[in-house]
């Protein structure tokens, strides 16, 4: 808890962790991953200050709309795998929920809208997470890839049920069996971005 409390700190109104900024700007909640060293590869810790800062929305009458964000050049690379190594490879025998699905309930179980502003490349579950979303924003510059096929992974975050719902079996099959990058133009056609 004391090594906690040294990497996270609240200023006027914005909680920040060692690589996440949450900060509230008149009613709207800001997620802004902020890891540039490792493209904002997210890690357990990042899942459970996101989903701590979805959750702690939803009883929060003043907020009203949560945006996340990457930065300028990276929405996210997605897991950090030697993150997840580490913790799936812990000797523990207890079953545990990983935070990445704890954030992915978090997410799909909120009640405000949320909006993705994405700029740059947006990764396994940096795409995944999208279709969570109820509005994204994409720069030009924006690709959008799920690299599961390469990884040797299953598709995660019910992302095989809402990708063909929302940009058909073709383009889902493509981008999810195929591992093909979408562009944002190819992302706007497909439908998952505004």
């Amino acid at each position: 808890m004391i090594g906690q409390r040294r990497r996270c700190r609240l200023l006027r109104g914005k909680f920040m962790t060692e690589h996440l900024i949450v900060s509230d700007e008149e009613a709207t909640r800001v997620i802004t991953l902020r890891r540039p060293e490792k493209k904002n590869a997210i890690t357990q810790h990042m899942y459970r200050a996101m989903s701590d800062a979805i959750d702690k929305a939803q009883n929060n009458p003043g907020i009203r709309c949560i945006i996340i964000t990457g930065g300028s050049g990276v929405f996210t690379a997605g897991n950090d795998l030697e993150d997840f190594l580490k913790d799936g490879t812990s000797d523990s025998d207890a079953p545990r929920a990983s935070n990445a699905i704890k954030f992915l309930y978090s997410l799909a179980h909120n009640v405000k809208p949320v909006i993705a502003a994405v700029d740059g490349v947006a990764i396994g579950i940096g795409t995944t997470m999208l279709f969570h979303c109820d509005y994204v924003l994409a720069s030009k510059t924006a690709t959008f890839s799920t690299p599961f096929i390469h990884l040797g992974l299953v598709p995660e975050g019910a992302s095989s049920l809402l990708m063909p719902r929302t940009m058909g079996h073709q383009r889902a099959f493509s981008m999810l069996v195929m591992g093909r990058t979408f562009t944002a133009d190819d992302a706007h056609t497909a439908g998952f971005v505004n």
